[in-house]
């Protein structure tokens, strides 16, 4: 796609990649029949090419008004378009590069800019959102609709298995996951103690970083990177840990991407370019001790299961990992359903079901729908946002994989 940058972004790093990425689009329009929001509204300006020719028009000097920023803010940036482009297009950095210029371009005033301001301010402090929490669940009979299903009902977390192995790995908390579902880190530990590694938590990380830079607020989520390579770095440049374990592939995708967002920081480039080489998704820490969780399941395996696995975004499409969840979940003795369109966003995509509160619910219902077909007595899922969302509209229970394959290896209940 032959483009022509105005001045303000030709000379900037983002300029160039922005520039890259353009001329890599053929505009074939493979991407148009995986997208979620151009497959629920058939807009063209709702799905990759169209948006592509927004930010296209942005970048090069013409104006734009408060509807280019709606087709933008309509992606739930899944990324099924990148695993569909044969051209390798990297659709969601060019995203991300137009939303930001947008937001400066069109600003938002009112409800809508108070509503963005509160989640990027509140989400990402976990010992406000955990206060938040424990609130809406003493009260939760009382609250909207809207309000009412982001407060999920509380789990025991179990035991956390001391530290005894020679083999250490580091977990991310999060921000949201510890207040919501503190089970999914313990089960992870449990999980990886069984097989021979001691996971941690270090004190000093938190949010991941993506709420705000999802948000717009680039160097918000950028501080929340810098934060967390601070909080990890005397453990990793001491080789005591081989790995920072995502339990979120959510969090996964964007602690994989710091090296990149912080390569033009002098200070943090190395290092951030370091902590993304180490950080690995829990599935492919355990698919890797694949031969010892067979030998220990061996004796363990439970009555027959259905379990329909709904693949995140951020996992198939922003990781690349897929069938390997699934994989595990067989080798624990599960019985996995077949599920319809399993490359369709569930509409959860962060913050997106709570700005976008129509199409997320329209594509919840399709997710739920296909989830169903197969005749599943429970779902499972990989990141928390995805669970939330999906329970909220179902009574069939929703569980982290890791929470199942605990429930085989551990006998700790679902």
């Amino acid at each position: 796609m032959q483009t022509q940058l105005a001045d303000f972004i030709k000379d900037t790093p983002e300029g160039r990649e922005a520039e890259a990425i353009l001329r890599a689009c053929v505009h074939c329009g493979f991407c148009t029949a995986t997208c979620p929001t151009y497959q629920l509204l058939g807009d063209e300006l709702d799905g990759p090419r169209g948006r592509i020719y927004l930010i296209k028009q942005l970048l090069e000097g013409h104006d734009v008004t408060e509807k280019t920023r709606l087709h933008l803010d309509r992606c739930l940036t899944c990324r099924s378009c990148e695993s569909t482009c044969p051209s390798g297009v990297h659709y969601s950095r060019l995203a991300d590069i137009g939303r930001h210029i947008i937001e400066q371009r069109v600003p938002r005033s009112g409800a809508e800019a108070a509503k963005r301001w509160a989640l990027r301010e509140f989400v990402p402090r976990a010992d406000v959102f955990g206060i938040a929490m424990k609130a809406g669940r003493a009260v939760r009979g009382l609250l909207p609709a809207a309000l009412k299903e982001k407060v999920p009902d509380a789990r025991p977390s179990g035991p956390w298995p001391k530290p005894r192995h020679a083999r250490r790995m580091i977990a991310l908390a999060g921000c949201a996951q510890p207040a919501m579902a503190p089970s999914i880190n313990a089960a992870t530990a449990r999980v990886l103690d069984a097989v021979g590694v001691s996971l941690v938590e270090q004190p000093g990380a938190g949010c991941c970083g993506a709420v705000r830079f999802h948000l717009n607020d680039q160097e918000g989520g950028r501080d929340d990177a810098r934060r967390n390579i601070d909080a990890w770095w005397p453990a990793v440049e001491r080789g005591e840990v081989e790995a920072i374990v995502m339990t979120a592939s959510g969090c996964g995708v964007q602690v994989k991407d710091y090296g990149h967002l912080l390569a033009q920081d002098p200070a943090y480039a190395e290092k951030a370019a370091r902590i993304s080489a180490m950080t690995r998704d829990v599935s492919e820490i355990v698919a890797a001790e694949g031969e010892k969780l067979q030998e220990l399941l061996r004796t363990r395996r439970g009555e027959a299961v259905a379990v329909a696995f709904q693949s995140p975004c951020t996992l198939q499409h922003g990781q690349q990992i897929r069938g390997v969840v699934e994989s595990l979940l067989t080798t624990a003795g599960f019985t996995l359903t077949p599920v319809r369109d399993g490359h369709l966003c569930c509409g959860s995509a962060g913050t997106y079901s709570l700005l976008q509160p129509e199409l997320s619910k329209q594509l919840r219902a399709n997710k739920l729908a296909a989830l169903g077909e197969g005749g599943a007595t429970m779902i499972a899922s990989a990141n928390i946002g995805c669970m939330t969302h999906l329970q909220a509209g179902t009574t069939t229970p929703v569980r982290h994989w890791v929470e199942l394959v605990d429930s085989r290896l551990n006998g700790f209940p679902l």
